[in-house]
């Protein structure tokens, strides 16, 4: 019995899935407020499904990239979550949830603001480069090698940005990661530390130290 949580974007997701069969969903469009809506939107996912929290065997959660509070409000909630039922966390990365939208072969990029876009391409769910954060020009130019003009689909909230690079491409925006992609993912993988997946340092910094 998989829990899957996604916060690290612009939504807020959960799913509760059992043996690849989909028991509840939830999900909702929101710039910020994750951490006040999670454990609300656990608790009417479970309830829809008539089951109690005991019955979460695995934890998995999206741990970046993407906003720095939502994926630490995600992996803290599913550290916790886990913890007190004993059972057992699988991390799994935006950029490969949001890819497990289409088929063949997929880019899934998102906005990362500042000219820049997170970028990852993956062929049949395997992936052809690592997660990676790119100027927009540069993102193009890497998505155009790896392609070489084959039909793709872009996937995220970056998608349009890459439209250019990637002629023919089937365009399918998201806010965030559909929970349920989080839970099929993490159903083929063991257990483990949920690590935060950064690709470059916060936007908020500490202030300086005087003199």
């Amino acid at each position: 019995m998989i829990l899957a949580l996604d916060t690290c974007l612009g939504a807020c997701s959960v799913a509760l899935d059992s043996d690849d069969r989909l028991l509840a969903h939830a999900s909702e469009t929101m710039a910020r407020g994750h951490q006040e809506r999670l454990a609300p939107m656990v608790e009417r996912v479970l309830a829809e499904a008539g089951l109690s929290p005991g019955v979460v065997t695995r934890v998995a959660v999206t741990v970046g990239p993407g906003s720095f509070t939502g994926l630490r409000v995600g992996i803290a909630f599913a550290k916790g979550f886990a913890q007190a039922l004993g059972a057992g966390t699988v991390g799994v990365g935006v950029l490969e949830a949001l890819a497990a939208e289409a088929d063949g072969l997929v880019c899934a990029a998102i906005d990362a603001r500042r000219d820049q876009v997170y970028l990852q391409v993956f062929e049949e769910g395997v992936p052809l480069m690592a997660p990676d954060v790119l100027p927009i020009g540069t993102a193009a130019a890497r998505l155009a090698e790896i392609t070489r003009g084959r039909t793709l689909a872009l996937v995220g909230s970056g998608a349009a940005l890459l439209a250019d690079a990637a002629p023919g491409a089937r365009i399918i925006p998201a806010e965030g990661c559909n929970a349920r992609r989080v839970a099929r993912i993490a159903a083929a993988r063991d257990t483990g530390p949920l690590i935060p997946l950064y690709l470059r340092p916060p936007d908020a910094k500490l202030p300086a130290a005087r003199a």
